[in-house]
């Protein structure tokens, strides 16, 4: 099994946990590779030395027995998404950043966590992603695993055609529209009014952004249909945003959104539920009464 590993520079990287998790892969003789990123912070905050040969640039390299592990807050594992060469590989997400709704580990344990990650003791759940394609200036990957949003650029109001297997659904006229799997429900989605799911339910969302209509709500969607998206924009700028990429969009464009066949692995080391997360990272629920 090999371990890889993945940080972006911009995390706050706290030199003890990063001295703890070194010193276990070595201690438990566990191979890894790293990114250039990451193996530039590791070398300048603890002083060592990482082979070149262990070093990975823009995608990593692993079978499907090897486990990537993160280091930051949701956004870094959401970069790290895109980078899996494996759909079969686990990914664990180390939080050391604010929210770290998708990262699970809170990093104060790593020791332990490497240990049950050479055990192959840790549970996990299988997450759908949204595949895109269409009209789009440089896509570089058709995967997101939140959401994906149409939004303006500039001051005036956009138009969305939306349609559901050929069926239109309706019309948005407002800021934009996202289109979100339940994992990303918790997401952009929620900051828009959208519903929130359980990450294992079979449906895709759509959210309206400040639409200019009284009536428009969110509506849950199946995830075995294709949704199709015509962009009417009147000479406004218009930006893509797929989880942490975005991508320019022109008058006209149409976008072809459906269920990916590929999923994530996504560990969940102190089988958390979804429930708990809600209430401990969303205060869901919490009474400032009590």
């Amino acid at each position: 099994m090999n371990i890889i590993l993945f940080s972006r520079k911009q995390v706050n990287h706290r030199p003890e946990q990063l001295r703890e998790l070194f010193a276990t892969l070595a201690r438990l003789g566990i191979d890894y590779s790293i990114n250039e990123d990451f193996a530039s912070v590791v070398k300048q905050l603890i002083d060592l030395d990482i082979a070149p040969e262990r070093v990975y640039g823009a995608r990593a390299v692993g079978s499907d027995d090897d486990v990537m592990v993160t280091y930051g807050g949701d956004g870094t594992l959401l970069d790290a998404v895109q980078l899996l060469p494996s759909s079969e590989i686990l990914v664990v997400g180390i939080n050391c950043g604010r929210l770290g709704y998708l990262t699970a580990d809170n990093g104060d344990g790593i020791a332990d966590l490497i240990e049950r990650i050479a055990r192959g003791d840790i549970a996990y759940q299988r997450r759908d992603m949204i595949h895109i394609e269409g009209d789009i200036d440089g896509l570089d990957s058709p995967l997101a695993l939140n959401e994906i949003a149409l939004h303006r650029g500039g001051a005036s109001m956009i138009s969305i055609e939306t349609f559901v297997d050929d069926k239109r659904v309706a019309t948005y006229h407002g800021d934009g529209l996202v289109v979100s799997t339940p994992t990303g429900s918790t997401a952009y989605s929620l900051s828009a009014g959208g519903p929130v799911v359980d990450p294992m339910c079979n449906c895709l969302i759509l959210s309206p952004l400040a639409p200019h209509n009284l009536t428009m709500r969110p509506v849950v969607v199946p995830n075995n249909i294709t949704i199709r998206l015509h962009l009417l924009s009147r000479g406004s700028e218009v930006m893509l945003s797929a989880d942490n990429r975005t991508y320019r969009l022109q008058d006209g464009a149409t976008i072809i959104v459906r269920r990916a066949e590929r999923q994530l692995k996504l560990a969940t080391p102190h089988n958390n539920t979804f429930y708990d997360a809600l209430r401990e990272k969303m205060m869901w629920g919490v009474d400032s009464r009590q």
